[in-house]
């Protein structure tokens, strides 16, 4: 796939709903109406987002049009009205796209529009030229069933324009059939300043959510600033659920069905968690896994069974069996939890299986079994293969019980962990580093808490092309959604039949429609059914497509590509070309991947200057180095020229030195030195290790006989005094050079070096400043590709000059020798 932005990803938590509004990025163009509105029927919902702007100069300009939608949703249709000619984006096969985009791509425009911003978001953003004194509207839509999540659905709504518009409005109605049971509306746009602006009516089966704020209300409350609102409207709802059979429907000879029981008891669980506590793990990840366990742990149902394993390149098992949820059992437990720390590298397989291994040993009548494994990381320990890892897992599960794989952040395989879940009736889910990085693994706890039935399947009689029908678990607060096309015309009644078992016994729902009954369905929400069936098949076989192979793949694929382009779908296998008027470029939408661009950043040049009030000008740009913080979720990136020899770390205390020489890539050398006799010279080829009288000389990947190393293929691991660095072998452009990461230091003032300081404190400051030691410094949002590991991610950073960061002038840090 190109690397540049993709456009809109498939995101788990998928009964949220978010739209911003427009952003027009120049002055002189005002935004005189912008109206979101969003209709959700039977919790499928289509929002519509309008937004009509005027070049007020008597000359052409170039306008932009920015939103940001839901990852979980589909776009299915965009069009630009200028002068009174409307211009429609036509969604085609990717491959047929794909000239268009290449050539824009070379061209060096931004052909990609969609990418993915933050946890649930992906922005679409376009321009156009428009005449002096004419005006453009811009209207987008896209689609998404809401998925009911802890006993309600969410529509999310965000607001964040980048100036005041005069007619602001946003409009939400539902229509749920059965009786709205909930309404709640919340979010930073329903403060006190705004109240008057927000009104809610609800009747029955309908409700109406409106906000109307004045240009005056957009300047003045607490979300907002001179640019406008910014901030969210958070629309909940639930159902009434009075049939336990759920809730069928049908029309256009299409059916849904909604089944959600409560009235039953809730199944005993045996789980066991599978926590990675890899190197990779340190700091807040590890600290935060700790928190949400211990709290979890304390959810626990007396009637439960758990187990608790942690790993690295070694497994540790709390107990060797599944203990009961006792007070006893549990205060154990969690003094195991507060002792867990990072250390080692990633044995996932073997872990995995252990997990299997302590649920299948524990056979308990009338209960529900679950497996979760947490991990940052890939497999670098024991074996190492994705897809034996996948193979063996689905082996030693066999369709018993549902495995859930939670990928904590974005170093890890998730196409991985996503696809092996998906093979063991589970799901993967990303787990987002932040400061709520333990909430969000409580939220997907809580989400699988109670189950209260399994094995479930639903039948149909007359019906083809149906969606899922077996599901391993039902939770309380979900529900299970499957649809289909009715082929039976002469059935007086469509039934519907669901099988599954309940805590002590075998349950049968049964439930139907009269297909006289369904006729005479509102103008407005003709053919939601049969939309609401394609965009959940698109989803489902997207998701099954990625456990299949050969010929099953390309069925699979296949039938994606057809309902895409008949329901006019952007997804991972279409794109949209967003065609403009004579003589402008023809953009191009692609549907990003899970983690994939979260947001493209421009290529810095290999050279550059940036200079501003604030801070002076940074120096000539050589190699980018990254400093994390323990209190900001974000890093710290800094440029330092090449060609220095610079102190990387020096601790006086233990007589030991390390310092580099630096290349336009990285290191092409590195010294590490211990009291007078100990010294380790690393290049690019080989490894010189001298021990006062011999010298020992190694290449990369050869593991040494009598030194006390550890060695492998693309990485050195030393241990000298109180030091401990592990320093990789990485490859760019072709050119090979060097990076150390300091795993474990002394922590005193004595410590000096460049990498003398693992954490950076600073405090994130309103208008991309940031304050490190009580300076003000202008920061710009850049990416820097992190060699401190193995994979080289490319992270998000705040760039600044290196003097804030490391408090001195270059030559403070610069050698003579290695």
């Amino acid at each position: 796939e190109p690397s540049l932005a993709f456009l809109i990803v498939v995101f788990n938590v998928a009964f949220k709903v978010k739209a911003t509004c427009c952003v027009i990025c120049r002055f002189n163009v005002d935004i005189y109406s912008f109206h979101i509105n969003s209709t959700v029927t039977s919790r499928y919902a289509v929002t519509v987002i309008t937004s009509r702007v005027a070049n007020r100069l008597n000359e052409s300009k170039e306008v932009h049009f920015q939103v940001k939608i839901p990852k979980n949703a589909f776009i299915s249709k965009f069009r630009m009205t200028i002068e009174g000619k409307t211009y429609d984006g036509v969604v085609k096969e990717k491959e047929e796209a794909q000239q268009q985009y290449s050539q824009a791509v070379s061209r060096g425009e931004s052909a990609g529009m969609v990418s993915s911003v933050g946890r649930t978001l992906e922005e679409f953003k376009t321009s156009v030229t428009v005449a002096a004194f004419s005006k453009v509207t811009f209207e987008l839509t896209y689609e998404e069933l809401l998925q009911r999540r802890l006993g309600k659905y969410q529509l999310l709504i965000n607001a964040q324009p980048m100036q005041p518009v005069a007619d602001f409005k946003i409009d939400v109605y539902v229509r749920e059939s059965p009786g709205i049971s909930l309404l709640e509306v919340k979010g930073g746009l329903n403060t006190n300043e705004l109240a008057n602006a927000v009104t809610t009516t609800r009747s029955g089966t309908e409700a109406w959510v409106n906000f109307y704020p004045t240009r005056e209300q957009q300047t003045k409350c607490d979300v907002c600033g001179e640019n406008g609102l910014n901030g969210d409207l958070i629309i909940m709802y639930d159902v009434d659920r009075r049939n336990p059979s759920g809730e069928l429907q049908a029309s256009d000879g299409y059916f849904v069905h909604y089944f959600a029981p409560t009235d039953i008891p809730r199944i005993p669980k045996n789980v066991v968690f599978v926590i990675d506590r890899s190197g990779s793990m340190s700091g807040r990840k590890i600290q935060q896994t700790r928190e949400a366990l211990l709290k979890i742990l304390g959810d626990l149902a007396e009637d439960d069974y758990f187990g608790l394993i942690t790993f690295d390149d070694r497994i540790e098992v709390w107990n060797p069996e599944l203990l009961q949820a006792t007070e006893r059992n549990l205060k154990t437990a969690k003094d195991f939890v507060r002792q867990i720390k990072d250390n080692g590298y990633t044995n996932i397989n073997a872990a995995v299986l252990k997990g299997v291994e302590m649920i299948n040993k524990h056979p308990r009548e009338g209960s529900a079994s679950i497996l979760i494994l947490l991990t940052d990381g890939a497999p670098n320990r024991g074996e190492s293969d994705p897809t034996r890892i996948q193979a063996n897992v689905k082996e030693a599960i066999g369709g018993k019980f549902p495995l859930y794989c939670l990928g904590f952040g974005f170093d890890v395989n998730f196409d991985f962990l996503n696809k092996m879940a998906l093979e063991n009736h589970g799901r993967g889910r990303r787990i987002y580093e932040d400061s709520d990085a333990d909430l969000q693994l409580q939220g997907f706890y809580e989400e699988v808490a109670v189950p209260l039935l399994t094995g479930v399947q639903l039948n149909y009689t007359g019906s083809s092309n149906v969606t899922q029908t077996r599901f391993s678990h039902y939770y309380n607060g979900s529900e299970i959604v499957v649809a289909g096309q009715i082929t039976d015309n002469s059935l007086e009644t469509f039934q519907a039949e669901v099988i599954a078992v309940s805590k002590n016994s075998r349950v049968t729902y049964q439930d139907s429609v009269f297909m006289k009954d369904i006729a005479g369905v509102l103008p407005q929400h003709e053919h939601f059914t049969q939309r609401l069936w394609a965009y959940l098949t698109v989803k489902q076989l997207l998701e099954k497509e990625m456990t299949l192979n050969g010929e099953e793949k390309e069925a699979a694929r296949k039938e994606i590509l057809d309902l895409s382009l008949k329901y006019e779908f952007v997804t991972p296998l279409t794109s949209m070309v967003v065609t403009k008027p004579e003589g402008e470029e023809t953009q191009v939408a692609h549907k990003p991947k899970e983690g994939e661009n979260r947001k493209r950043m421009p290529q810095r040049p290999a050279w550059g200057l940036s200079c501003s009030s604030l801070s002076p000008c940074l120096s000539v740009i050589g190699v980018r180095f990254l400093i994390s913080s323990l209190d900001q979720p974000k890093p710290v990136c800094y440029d330092l020229p090449a060609a220095s020899k610079l102190r990387l770390l020096t601790d006086p205390s233990s007589d030991f030195s390390m310092n580099g020489e630096l290349s336009t890539k990285g290191f092409n050398q590195i010294a590490l030195h211990y009291k007078t006799d100990y010294s380790l010279m690393l290049n690019t080829s080989h490894i010189l290790y001298h021990d006062g009288l011999n010298d020992v000389m190694f290449l990369w990947g050869q593991e040494p006989s009598n030194v006390s190393l550890i060695l492998r293929i693309e990485e050195v691991d030393v241990t000298m005094g109180t030091v401990r660095v592990v320093l990789f072998r990485h490859k760019k452009d072709g050119e090979m050079f060097l990076w150390p990461a300091v795993q474990q230091q002394p922590n005193h003032v004595g410590i000096q070096g460049i990498f003398g300081k693992n954490n950076l404190e600073y405090e994130e400051l309103p208008g991309s400043v940031i304050k490190i030691k009580d300076q003000d410094v202008k920061a710009t949002w850049s990416t820097a590709a992190d060699y401190r590991r193995s994979s080289a991610p490319v992270l998000g950073c705040w760039l600044v000059p290196y003097k804030s960061v490391l408090q001195g002038e270059l030559s403070d840090f610069t050698v003579s020798q290695l």
